[in-house]
């Protein structure tokens, strides 16, 4: 509440804050945008996560710009004994998509959980996911855009089922 009180002038020198989002914060509607983003994640299931909540994921708390607040759709446990992120080109070869499915098959075959982390992009990162999925582990994309789209459309069958069997995740 306070925050929406300060005065633009003071806003400005919050670190983190800086002109543009001390503008945005003063806009009038603000808050009736908020509201409509809170109904939008209600409605689709989202979960959303703050910086100071005990479920909030451990390893971010180790990274200097890990996100305030972040929003996920899906089930995945986002605080797994073991994670592995894989990425890579978006113009992956034949090769490339073969030695990351094989990575991720040896790894799980070994009896390893472990969570597959990436960014549903083409290349590596798709395969990745349709690789975690295909021998039985949990993945979650982090995405570069908001979860009221997805980028790239070709990738919505393969996201839907990560949402069922892990997660989509967004600042």
């Amino acid at each position: 509440e306070g925050i929406f009180r300060e005065p633009l002038s003071r806003l400005k020198k919050i670190p983190g804050i800086g002109e543009i989002n001390a503008r945005k914060l003063k806009e009038r509607d603000v808050l009736l945008r908020a509201e409509e983003e809170l109904l939008f994640i209600e409605h689709n299931g989202i979960r959303s996560f703050f910086y100071l909540d005990e479920e909030y994921p451990r390893r971010f708390r180790n990274c200097a710009d890990a996100p305030i607040v972040f929003y996920v759709k899906g089930a995945a446990n986002l605080n797994p004994g073991k994670a592995i992120s894989i990425v890579g080109t978006r113009n992956a070869t034949d090769y490339g998509r073969q030695m990351c499915d094989e990575l991720i098959r040896d790894l799980a075959g070994r009896g390893h959980h472990f969570l597959v982390v990436s960014g549903l992009a083409y290349g590596v990162d798709i395969q990745a996911h349709k690789s975690a999925l295909k021998h039985g582990l949990p993945t979650v994309g982090v995405l570069g855009h908001g979860l009221d789209k997805l980028y790239p459309a070709a990738h919505a069958r393969i996201a839907r089922t990560m949402v069922e069997h892990g997660a989509l995740l967004t600042d």
